[in-house]
């Protein structure tokens, strides 16, 4: 299998793994429901999150670092609106729904957790 994550990075993991969460969401909705508007949206995002946390790896600054990591979060709340939208509009059941957004809540409070934590720092060097 190919290397997706740094095992050590919480951030990291749960984001790749919710990747493959909507990648399968991808093709259950194109495939069994003939939905083709919202699902791309939800990969789009689902999937970009986990790019961006790769990014902040390999950050050039703190601020960039900063920057990659709101990308992120970003994206993780867009996706759980997709999700939302798609359990609202009866696409995927309930419990579908939480399978994936189960990830995405806590992708969301570990990257708010780590800019809180990034700005609290800045803060303190002023």
């Amino acid at each position: 299998m190919i290397k997706m994550y740094e095992k050590n990075n919480p951030a990291a993991v749960k984001s790749a793994n919710l990747a493959i969460k909507v990648v399968k969401l991808y093709r259950f909705l194109t495939e069994q429901k003939q939905e083709f508007i919202m699902s791309k949206q939800v990969l789009r995002s689902g999937t970009s999150i986990g790019a961006n946390v790769k990014e902040s790896l390999y950050a050039q600054s703190k601020a960039d670092f900063l920057a990659k990591i709101n990308i992120a979060l970003k994206e993780a709340a867009e996706t759980e609106y997709w999700l939302e939208l798609l359990l609202n509009t009866e696409y995927i059941t309930r419990e579908q729904f939480e399978y994936v957004n189960c990830e995405t809540n806590e992708i969301i409070r570990i990257l708010l957790a780590t800019v809180k934590t990034i700005k609290t720092k800045q803060q303190e060097k002023i």
